[in-house]
């Protein structure tokens, strides 16, 4: 594995002050979300930023787009389409920051993200990555709900296997440029789950620091990359078990775990984003390897989540299933605000964005 770099098109010059953090952005086919990422990007408390927008062989108006943003912290670079883990990889290449932060096209920042994961690793100077917690938002950019806070720090290697990458997604990555050049990137022989894979490998020899606040907005749509239940699956398990060859002091319970939750992972997937008539059965099917591999599991709300909304969801029609889906999610994160404050808060915060629209159109 290697981080390849082939010749580019560089559509705007190269900032003349080395910045402290170097962002990535790897885009294909995102004409219709590209800008507010971008956004999101260019609001940022945090100003000592470059921004490095790796377009991927794009087909349709992504290029385009991107050179409509006119600051000098901007640049876009075209490449033949490679995929997401070499677009990231194109980018560590060029990068010349102190530190890495990565957002897929489609997700988003809060305005203080990546402020405050530089003074978490600040105050932690061992550690190589930081964190925040994640919210999903839906394709119009609206709050669904929020995943579950954590908070792990330090030495997280057993976590991050035992919770299926607590970190949820690339864009939620901060991490030192000598580290991520360290570990070769990202790994491009794999078809999914890239960034649990990648976490995995810094958290083998480093720490991570955590900034305990809703500051990356996932989107889901039946688009995204996650969205193929199957391979998504094939790909976490055989990270489980190259993972626990790595660390093979790991205790055995915590196998039955990390692939317990990665079947629920699986039956995730196949209840918000799959719409295939066979979504029912896949679905039970994996909840029931979840349980079986670790009865425990019983125990945890996220498990009684996904009965009740595989239940409801049996007794729905297919082409209703969609919306219903989606009111589910809307209802847990209604819920979810009842008893914390800061998501009512990032609620309201993602309705003034709404009606401010995005400033490079």
């Amino acid at each position: 594995m290697s981080i390849v770099a082939p010749v580019a098109k560089e559509a705007s010059s190269r900032p003349h002050v080395t910045p402290r953090i170097s962002v990535v952005i790897p885009a294909y086919n995102a004409e219709a979300t590209l800008l507010q990422t971008i956004d999101s990007v260019l609001e940022q408390s945090f100003t000592d930023f470059e921004l490095i927008v790796i377009d991927d062989g794009s087909t349709d108006r992504t290029p385009a787009r991107a050179r409509t943003v006119r600051d000098p912290r901007v640049r876009t670079l075209t490449f033949p389409h490679a995929g997401l883990a070499v677009s990231r990889n194109r980018g560590i290449e060029r990068s010349t920051g102190e530190y890495i932060a990565f957002i897929d096209a489609d997700d988003m920042w809060t305005r203080d993200k990546l402020e405050g994961q530089v003074d978490a690793l600040r105050r932690h100077p061992s550690a190589a990555l930081a964190y925040s917690w994640t919210a999903f938002v839906d394709a119009e950019g609206k709050f669904l709900f929020a995943k579950a806070p954590c908070w792990f720090e330090g030495n997280v290697y057993a976590d991050l296997l035992r919770n299926c990458n607590f970190v949820a997604s690339g864009s939620n990555i901060l991490v030192r440029r000598s580290c991520a050049i360290a570990v070769e990137g990202f790994d491009a022989t794999l078809e999914a789950a890239h960034d649990w894979d990648f976490c995995l490998r810094i958290a083998a020899g480093w720490s991570f620091a955590l900034v305990p606040r809703y500051q990356v907005l996932y989107r889901i749509s039946e688009t995204a990359m996650s969205a193929n239940a199957v391979r998504a699956e094939a790909n976490c398990r055989d990270l489980c078990e190259r993972a626990f060859r790595r660390a093979s002091d790991l205790p055995g319970r915590l196998r039955a775990e990390t692939l317990s939750n990665v079947k629920q992972y699986a039956a995730f997937l196949y209840l918000s984003r799959t719409t295939d008539a066979n979504f029912s059965r896949e679905a039970g099917r994996k909840l029931g390897d979840s349980i079986r591999l670790y009865p425990r599991t019983l125990l945890t709300r996220k498990t009684w989540h996904l009965l009740l909304t595989w239940s409801v969801l049996r007794l729905c029609p297919l082409r209703t299933r969609r919306r219903v889906v989606m009111r589910l999610l809307r209802a847990y994160g209604r819920w979810s605000e009842l008893w914390r404050h800061d998501l009512r808060e990032l609620r309201r915060a993602l309705r003034r964005r709404s009606q401010c629209g995005t400033r490079h159109e």
